[in-house]
C-alpha cells in the first residue's frame, strides 16, 4: 500500500471517463478550479491540498486537442508547485501521436514535442493506450505505460463466435498489431497494401492474404476521417468478403467519418471510449467498449507499487 494518498483529478476534455474510473475504484473526484479569463487564457488550480499526494490527472486528447494540452500543462505546473508527491498523467489518446517522423523535409516531430512540454510542465509518469508507434515511449524523460487494450477488443469479438475470421491489417504499418491481434483471436491475417497521396487521403492497391468468402475484422489504432478503413472495406468487398467489422481503440471522427462510416455497410463499428463521443457523432451499428474498469485497475496497481503484468493479462 502506497504510503501516499490517492487524488484523482479530471480535466475538462473527457469528465464522464473521468468519473467513471473513479467509481470503480470507489473514491471521489478530487475538486479543481478550471476556468478562463476574459481573453480566453486558461486557469486551473487544486480545491485542496495535493502535498505529498500521488496525483492522477485524467486528461485525454480530444477534438478540442490543443486546448486539452494547455489545460494539462497548466494543471500540471500548478500540481508541482502545489508539493504533489508523484503527478501522473493518464492520457488515454495522446495527442499528436501521427506526428512521429520527419516523413518529408522540413517536417516537425510534434509528438516528441508534446512529450518534452509534458515533463517540463511538472509529469513524472504517463499511462497512455496504443501509441501510434511503440518507439514513441523513448520521447519522454520519464516512465510510459503505453497500454494495449487488444484484450478489450478479444474478450468482446470472441462473444460473436465469428466463423472463418480473417484479421485485415488496414496498411503495412499496422501489420504487427493485427498479427498480435490475429494470434489471440486465433484468426488469419490479411494485410491492405496503400499509398498516401496527402494527408487524410489513402488509395489501396494490393491485398495481401485470402479472404474470399472470410469474415473479415479491419483492426487498426484509430479512425480519424475514415478513408482508409472505408477504402479497405471496398477493396475486401470487391474480393468476395462476407460481413465485414471494425475495430479501433481511438475515435477521432473527424469530417467526414461519421458520414462514411454509417453508409459504407460495415457490420459493425467497434471502439473504446479514449475520446469522448457526443451524440452527433453516434450511428447504428456503433459500439462503445469503455476502458474505465481497465484504467482503473491500472491506476490501483501504479498507487500500490504492484506490477501491471497482470493487469495487462487479464
Amino acid at each position: 500500500m502506497s504510503q501516499f494518498p490517492l487524488k484523482i483529478f479530471s480535466g475538462s476534455s473527457h469528465p464522464a471517463l473521468a468519473a467513471a474510473i473513479a467509481g470503480e475504484l470507489s473514491v471521489e473526484l478530487c475538486e479543481a478550479v478550471i476556468s478562463k479569463f476574459a481573453c480566453g487564457e486558461i486557469y486551473a488550480k487544486p480545491k485542496e491540498t495535493v502535498r505529498g499526494a500521488d496525483v492522477f490527472i485524467i486528461q485525454t486528447a480530444s477534438s478540442n486537442v490543443n486546448e486539452d494540452l494547455m489545460e494539462l500543462f497548466i494543471m500540471l505546473d500548478s500540481m508541482k508547485r502545489s508539493f504533489s508527491g508523484r503527478i501522473h498523467v493518464v492520457m488515454p489518446h495522446y495527442g499528436y501521436a501521427r506526428q512521429d517522423r520527419v516523413a518529408t523535409p522540413r517536417e516537425p516531430i510534434s509528438a516528441k514535442l508534446v512529450a518534452d512540454l509534458i515533463s517540463t510542465a511538472g509529469a513524472d509518469h504517463l499511462i497512455t493506450m496504443k501509441l501510434h508507434s511503440d518507439q514513441e515511449q523513448g520521447f519522454f524523460n520519464f516512465p510510459v505505460d503505453n497500454l494495449n487494450v487488444d484484450h478489450i477488443f478479444a474478450e468482446y469479438f470472441k462473444k460473436k463466435n465469428l466463423s472463418d475470421l480473417v484479421i485485415v491489417a488496414p496498411d503495412a504499418g499496422g501489420a504487427k498489431d493485427a498479427k498480435k491481434f490475429a494470434d489471440l483471436m486465433g484468426a488469419d491475417l490479411a494485410i491492405i497494401n496503400k499509398t498516401r497521396p496527402a494527408h487524410n487521403k489513402s488509395e489501396v492497391t494490393h491485398v495481401v492474404g485470402y479472404v474470399e468468402g472470410k469474415t473479415c475484422l479491419i483492426f487498426d489504432d484509430m479512425i480519424d476521417t475514415a478513408g482508409s478503413v472505408t477504402a479497405a472495406f471496398a477493396a475486401l468487398k470487391s474480393r468476395g468478403v462476407n460481413d465485414i467489422y471494425l475495430a479501433a481503440t481511438h475515435a477521432v471522427f473527424s469530417d467526414p467519418a461519421v458520414e462514411r462510416l454509417s453508409s459504407a455497410g460495415f457490420k459493425e463499428v467497434v471502439v473504446t471510449d479514449s475520446i469522448p463521443l457526443p451524440e452527433k457523432k453516434r450511428f447504428e451499428g456503433l459500439k462503445v467498449l469503455s476502458v474505465a474498469p481497465f484504467l482503473a485497475k491500472i491506476i490501483r496497481n501504479v498507487h500500490e507499487q504492484h506490477s501491471l503484468t497482470i493487469v495487462m493479462n487479464s
